[in-house]
């Protein structure tokens, strides 16, 4: 889950200068409950394999029980959810989603691109109609408004 590593280290540090996140789980947890392998959303079955379920870490019904649900209790969840301080945000960010991405829903591109926005921080948000997850249609063009975007902010 690179895109929530980069989001969350961005909020906590000044060190990263830019960021960039290809179809990143960056939701809120509310929306990583209700809309990620939701079938409206991402119509391929959630089956976690045997190392996962070894290593599970709380269900979300344990969280629940202990926190109280999102809407009972909507600081917690916000205060846990780097998605509320993207006002924090260490630099400008750049989002590139497939719109036919079958692993994270394009929503959590969306909804990270509109926070930013309105938190007035700087993002370039690409989507790319039809492609999937790993951008492989428009892979050079992802690639390349990549590159342009770093040397924009760092050289």
């Amino acid at each position: 889950m690179g895109g929530m590593i980069t989001l969350r280290s961005m909020v906590v540090t000044n060190d990263i200068k830019a960021g960039e996140i290809w179809a990143g789980v960056t939701a809120s947890y509310e929306d990583l409950t209700n809309n990620w392998h939701h079938p409206d959303l991402n119509p391929r079955p959630f089956v976690p394999s045997q190392r996962e379920q070894l290593t599970r870490r709380p269900g979300r019904q344990e969280l629940i029980d202990k926190y109280g649900s999102f809407e009972a209790n909507p600081q917690f969840w916000q205060s846990i959810s780097p998605i509320s301080y993207v006002k924090e945000i260490s630099g400008p960010i750049q989002l590139q989603h497939g719109t036919a991405d079958g692993e994270v829903p394009l929503l959590f591109s969306q909804k990270l691109n509109e926070a930013l926005k309105d938190a007035n921080k700087s993002v370039e948000f690409y989507s790319y109609e039809g492609d999937n997850h790993n951008l492989s249609t428009n892979l050079s063009v992802a690639l390349q408004r990549s590159v342009d975007f770093f040397d924009k902010y760092l050289k």
